[in-house]
């Protein structure tokens, strides 16, 4: 297992795994389903460094971007020294890998080697199964929350409420 950086030439298989992530979240009973992202904002990720790809035996396992601020979604806590993790979207051929833990171990080391104490992640509406997931990760759960500016956030953030986690990396 190798974690790097993505690069313009990964951009066609990661939108392939999200429409791969959006139509498994459209085979679930009462999940919010991912947007069409645009190509120019996981390009703006690419040339920041910001987009990541998790590698096993060369082929991409995950991918899943990262940012150090988000105030639309955290509001007053974006204040607190984080990082947050976007889009995680799993190839369906490594599904059943705990591919989550080994990015939630990932994190934890990236947001110490940046000063960040946090770890943070949303998800849009009640998914059950996704915050019982991220809780077994490791992350609190800290409820659900409205959104109050969702302009120029992707589709999904239009409507309902976010459900956000974080992980204190200070903790351990």
């Amino acid at each position: 297992m190798e974690i790097q950086h993505s690069t313009l030439r990964d951009i066609d298989e990661i939108f392939r795994l999200y429409e791969l992530a959006t139509a498994y979240m459209r085979s679930k009973p009462n999940v919010v389903v991912w947007p069409k992202f645009k190509r120019e904002m996981v390009e703006q990720e690419i040339a920041e460094e910001r987009q990541w790809k998790l590698l096993i035996d060369g082929k991409i396992a995950c991918v899943w971007a990262t940012t150090f601020s988000d105030e639309q979604i955290w509001g007053e806590k974006n204040e607190d020294p984080a990082v947050y993790i976007h889009r995680i979207a799993t190839n369906p051929d490594f599904r059943g890998n705990h591919l989550v833990a080994d990015i939630v171990a990932w994190s934890k080391t990236f947001a110490r080697k940046n000063n960040k104490k946090y770890v943070r992640l949303d998800t849009m509406g009640e998914n059950r199964k996704l915050i019982e997931h991220y809780t077994k990760m490791g992350f609190t759960f800290l409820g659900m929350f409205d959104m109050k500016n969702t302009e120029g956030l992707p589709e999904h953030y239009q409507n309902g409420q976010a459900a956000l986690f974080e992980l204190n990396t200070m903790s351990e």
